[in-house]
């Protein structure tokens, strides 16, 4: 992983993860108005229209803080998806992603997960760093063991979505004291 801090990118083996731009709105648009997006994810709307990804992006520019990322191929400029990284107490992080799913089962979840987490360690010096997934997901749960994050627990109706409670697994990982700076 290389972290280009002049332009806030991270670079992996095969893709490029960056700022969002406004020309990413259709593409963004065209990933995230798919309801098996939305039926695994914890915060996108469905549908998802245009006017979503512009707000999204114009967002994302207010803030340029933030540790949210698009998943983009290194040699085509693909858009697969977003990656983040939000900063939480204790020098924690909480990492969530999503992949289009046209780009399901090719490892792009994981090499975007392990790449936001070597960032969160080695960047922003986190201790500590987590995600979790709704527990019907178990493709997600796979991505986190992965990256070698270990299973933390199940919170029980922790979330109302589909009109019905759902459980949340959440993954964790700690920096180890040798990695630390």
């Amino acid at each position: 992983m290389k972290y280009n801090k002049t332009n806030n990118t991270i670079e992996t083996e095969r893709l490029l993860l960056r700022k969002f731009v406004l020309d990413d709105s259709d593409d963004l648009t065209k990933i995230c108005n798919n309801y098996n997006i939305y039926k695994y994810t914890m915060n996108l709307p469905y549908p998802y229209e245009k006017q979503n990804a512009i707000d999204f992006i114009n967002f994302l520019s207010e803030n340029p803080d933030n540790n949210i990322f698009a998943i983009t191929d290194k040699n085509t400029g693909t858009l697969y998806g977003n990656v983040s990284i939000g900063l939480k107490k204790h020098g924690k992080g909480e990492i969530g992603y999503f992949v289009g799913e046209e780009y399901w089962g090719k490892g792009i979840a994981t090499e975007a997960t392990k790449a936001i987490i070597e960032y969160g360690f080695n960047h922003l010096n986190l201790h500590k760093i987590y995600a979790r997934h709704l527990e019907e997901n178990k493709a997600s749960g796979r991505v986190m063991q992965k990256t070698g994050m270990f299973y933390e627990g199940t919170f029980k109706d922790e979330v109302f979505k589909e009109n019905r409670y759902q459980n949340v697994a959440f993954y964790g990982i700690i920096k180890e004291p040798n990695e630390m700076n």
